[in-house]
């Protein structure tokens, strides 16, 4: 029997389990790193491996690693952990038991995945030509996430991980279908704060103080001229601010307002480009109010960008599985960030779409929504693939 046959027999047969265990970790959401019910489940499953097991990594992570004695190179598959602050509106009899946690963002799946891909992996130990770590993440959702602290704790050494993948569930691909794509899939997501200053006084004497609610209204608008006017229109550059904090009574002039925002690029010299860009901006429109101003910036998560090889190799392994026809193309990248590009700066490997869409059951809400739902097919799926790329990779390394 081929390799991929004995996967796809394997991972018929876990996938009741898998769905039970999608549900316990749905019904306990937790935040980032809060995660220590979630962990203690992940290091359950893998123990009844039999395989090696650390916890407590980046304070609640969880890596595990399989044939430890084995020569040949190591292979690495990542899951994050954490849920959203999110009150669960899906009605689910599954669903979440901590008020105001949810995972809204498919994280649960992703766990189950690999949980089973370790599963699959695990019984056919003996005819792995490598060694399969798996890494469970703390704090994606939280900048600066959980990624970076975890290859800092050592997560990529002993043994040194030669290639990594990663998955994430995704509501605008069908279920059956997974999407790939070479080079940029995701973008740098850097934050800025901007205070205000201006100078109160009554607000039936407007000219003798300085509103810093009309200059952020200026500023805001003025932002906006970066990806119209400053940057290329054929580059992709998002600036949106989320938070206006300023004011206490409606006939007092307002003293200071804070922006919050987010900063979103896809090529490295326009990203170092964007701090000295809001501040000229900036500077430009509260020197004409005779206002004051102070811009703090804070680099995110860095672009996200797949290995064209091991991107390739995926799509191959896509192919035996499922058959061609369930390969998606995703023709663009999103503007969307994830800390998985932290491990594709250190190491080869590629970041992978898990279509979860099915109209029928209402599988069809983009992430964060509160009644966010997954075809829980995707974990037979997911956790079949998982395990013939992590052995297609070592086979070919």
């Amino acid at each position: 029997m081929k390799i991929e046959q004995k996967i796809q027999s394997l991972s018929k047969k876990f996938f009741p389990s898998l769905v039970k265990l999608r549900r316990e970790l749905h019904q306990y959401p937790e935040i980032a790193y809060t995660e220590y019910k979630t962990s203690g489940v992940v290091a359950r499953e893998l123990r009844k491996l039999g395989i090696e097991v650390k916890i407590g990594v980046a304070k609640t992570g969880v890596v595990s690693l399989l044939n430890k004695n084995k020569k040949g190179k190591t292979v690495a598959l990542r899951a994050d952990m954490d849920a959203l602050p999110v009150t669960e509106m899906t009605g689910l009899p599954f669903k979440s038991k901590n008020p105001g946690r949810m995972h809204a963002c498919g994280h649960d799946v992703h766990m189950s995945c690999v949980i089973g891909a370790a599963k699959i992996l695990s019984s056919l130990k003996d005819e792995l030509p490598g060694k399969v770590k798996f890494i469970f993440q703390p704090s994606e959702e939280v900048t600066p996430g959980g990624a970076y602290p975890m290859i800092k704790a050592g997560v990529l050494k002993n043994p040194e991980v030669n290639g990594i993948f990663g998955l994430h569930s995704d509501s605008a691909i069908p279920i059956g279908k997974i999407g790939v794509k070479n080079g940029p899939m995701m973008a740098q997501a850097d934050d800025f704060d901007i205070t205000i200053i201006g100078k109160g006084g009554h607000g039936a004497r407007p000219q003798d103080g300085i509103d810093a609610i009309v200059v952020a209204s200026a500023i805001i608008q003025a932002l906006q001229t970066i990806p119209s006017r400053r940057i290329s229109p054929l580059k992709s550059v998002v600036i949106s601010v989320g938070i206006i904090e300023g004011g206490t009574a409606r006939n007092i002039i307002c003293d200071k307002v804070i922006l919050k925002g987010t900063a979103r690029t896809l090529e490295k010299g326009i990203t170092k480009k964007i701090p000295n860009l809001l501040k000229e901006i900036i500077s430009g429109v509260t020197k004409g109010y005779g206002a004051d101003f102070e811009l703090n910036y804070y680099k995110g998560y860095p672009i996200l960008v797949n290995n064209p090889d091991i991107t390739d190799l995926v799509r191959s392994s896509i192919s035996r599985l499922f058959g061609e026809e369930a390969i998606f193309e995703v023709k663009e990248p999103m503007m969307g960030g994830e800390d998985f590009a932290y491990f594709l700066k250190n190491v080869q490997g590629s970041f992978i779409r898990l279509g979860i869409r099915n109209e029928k059951i209402g599988a069809v809400h983009p992430w964060h929504h509160p009644e966010w739902k997954v075809d829980e097919k995707a974990i037979e799926i997911g956790s079949a693939l998982l395990a013939q790329v992590a052995f297609d990779f070592l086979k070919q390394s």
